[in-house]
């Protein structure tokens, strides 16, 4: 088993990073040949995807959470707790803080245009913390 924390610093409400060269890097170090390796970004306002890392998708990513949980709606936590970030937990839930990658031969198993993105999805730039663990045989 191998693991790896480190952390990145994301703006606010949609700061993103790809983080698939540390990811690879991981993997490659590791002489894991078969395996499946964890990403988890800690936190409840963020959240790990895998897209293609352009700003078309990206933007597009952005408006469809828009949609769906648009910042100014009005949220239950938000009146509990004053901190205006509701739709950060909403947009963290539905997209997750965590991902699963098969490793094949000494690999991550991803597509051609398909990286895995870290999102801060809070209403305050973050310094965000990510935790990987890679299990498998050489």
């Amino acid at each position: 088993m191998t693991t790896l924390r480190w952390t990145i610093r994301l703006a606010a409400e949609f700061g993103h990073a790809d983080i698939t060269p540390q990811l690879r890097e991981m993997v490659g170090q590791s002489g894991l040949r078969t395996g499946v390796l964890t990403v988890q970004l800690v936190g409840s306002t963020g959240a790990i995807t895998t897209i293609e890392y352009e700003s078309g998708a990206m933007s597009d990513l952005r408006q469809a959470l828009d949609s769906i949980a648009p910042v100014d709606a009005e949220y239950d936590h938000n009146a509990r707790w004053g901190d205006g970030n509701g739709f950060s937990h909403v947009r963290s839930a539905l997209l997750k803080t965590s991902l699963s990658v098969p490793v094949m031969d000494g690999e991550l198993t991803l597509g051609t245009w398909q990286q895995v993105v870290a999102i801060n999805l809070d209403n305050r730039a973050r310094e965000r913390e990510l935790v990987a663990v890679l299990v498998g045989s050489t």
